[in-house]
């Protein structure tokens, strides 16, 4: 059962347009400047101080979508926008959950009753986490967390898994459980997958526990064997922008389920366990053993998104950055055309960017909206932002939130 105690905190998540405003630098490190706030509002709702302050960051994919839960290959960062977390172990068996970000009251609930499909909005994330643990074997006695974050809602910067793996860290640190990352990562996916009941790969949550600044993550989501790539934009007079179009979407509503299984019925068809196992060259025989044109799409799509992963692997690793735009904008066509994902605010984004001299762009997320990531010398950020509004005026859109993807640190205690 569950009750409800003074504070904030029961319901859906919010659209957090206050959590970023328009173009407002965020500190390197929002963990750092949030630390004494999320700590001072634990003290208020519970009482007294924290055992610690824990953070996890959301987001952004340069390449690699919708391959994940193909066993294929991705290349994430993760951003300064971060959830934080004060926590203290409990041993009687109740978990309270509070965010500063919702109104309401928070939540109280009883461990023994926590089962997937319980009613508890965004909350579900954390109770889910805590419901994976102990479903795995580890003897998780309660807690009490109060949390913030700077992770935009509906954005596709996985605001979600920054939430899963703020709670999934900071519970491990509590009861020594000596977890290590890529584990923590799959309780997390485990929370979305089976308690809140998204069928999402293993890509937000080892970006959130795994990246470091300065770098992407080149991960084989087979084997979750991973490889910190630099990504130093300054050095090469570059900026990588988010635009988030504001167009909320959810992964919920069926449409990321039925790609999933789309794909899989490919790998069926074709006698492979996922479509990780088509080889890039042998793809047009593939496609021609399908008679589902849907199926054919999707198939194409992931197929050579790895490769597009692969290939800007190789540039960045021979300090070729530039050429990676033309590499992005050939994604978003995939996203668009073949997995048709995308959204129009998306697509003026992307089109109307690389008309103004962006070296390349794309969506990035589960799409339906959210956000697009811009590649452009640095010279020309405000131009192309310029362009990008007026675009969005002339179409009678919301105008697009824009910030720097800076290459963060992942997951960690904060103190």
């Amino acid at each position: 059962m569950s009750d409800l105690i003074p504070g904030q905190g029961n319901g859906p998540a919010p659209a957090q347009d206050t959590a970023l405003p328009q173009d407002t630098a965020l500190p390197q490190d929002t963990a750092l400047a949030h630390a004494d706030e999320v700590a001072a509002g634990f003290r208020e709702l519970y009482g007294s101080e924290p055992e610690g302050i824990w953070a996890a960051p959301g987001r952004v994919n340069l390449i690699g979508e919708y391959t994940d839960f193909n066993g294929g290959f991705v290349m994430p960062l993760a951003l300064p926008h971060t959830a934080v977390a004060a926590v203290s172990a409990r041993t009687d068996g109740v978990l309270r959950v509070h965010s500063a970000d919702m109104e309401g009251p928070a939540l109280r609930l009883d461990l023994a009753t926590l089962a997937p499909g319980a009613d508890t909005g965004w909350a579900g994330y954390l109770t889910g986490v805590v419901w994976v643990l102990r479903t795995s074997g580890y003897d998780v006695g309660g807690a009490d967390i109060h949390l913030a974050s700077t992770v935009p809602t509906g954005a596709g910067l996985s605001s979600s898994a920054a939430l899963e793996v703020v709670t999934a860290l900071a519970l491990d640190d509590l009861f020594s459980f000596g977890i290590d990352r890529a584990e923590l990562a799959r309780i997390g996916q485990r929370a979305e997958n089976d308690f809140v009941g998204v069928p999402t790969g293993i890509m937000d949550q080892t970006a959130s526990a795994r990246c470091t600044a300065g770098h992407v993550l080149h991960l084989d989501t087979r084997d979750l064997s991973a490889r910190q790539v630099p990504f130093d934009l300054p050095a090469h007079g570059l900026d990588l922008l988010v635009f988030d179009t504001r167009v909320q979407h959810a992964l919920g509503d069926g449409a990321y389920a039925e790609r999933r299984a789309g794909c899989e019925e490919g790998a069926r068809l074709l006698g492979v366990d996922q479509l990780r196992d088509v080889p890039f060259e042998t793809l047009p025989q593939a496609l021609e053993k399908l008679d589902d044109e849907r199926v054919r799409r999707y198939v194409r799509h992931v197929v050579t998104e790895d490769e597009r992963v692969e290939n800007v692997a190789r540039l960045l690793d021979a300090g070729e950055i530039r050429a990676v735009g033309q590499v992005l904008t050939e994604g978003h066509r995939s996203l668009r055309d073949d997995l048709r994902v995308s959204a129009p605010e998306l697509d003026l984004v992307v089109e109307t960017a690389v008309r103004a001299g962006a070296l390349g762009a794309r969506m990035t997320g589960g799409g339906f909206g959210g956000s697009a990531i811009v590649l452009v010398d640095a010279g020309l950020v405000e131009p192309v932002k310029a362009e990008v509004r007026r675009a969005f005026a002339e179409a009678g859109h919301r105008e697009p939130r824009v910030f720097s993807a800076v290459p963060s640190e992942g997951a960690r205690r904060v103190r």
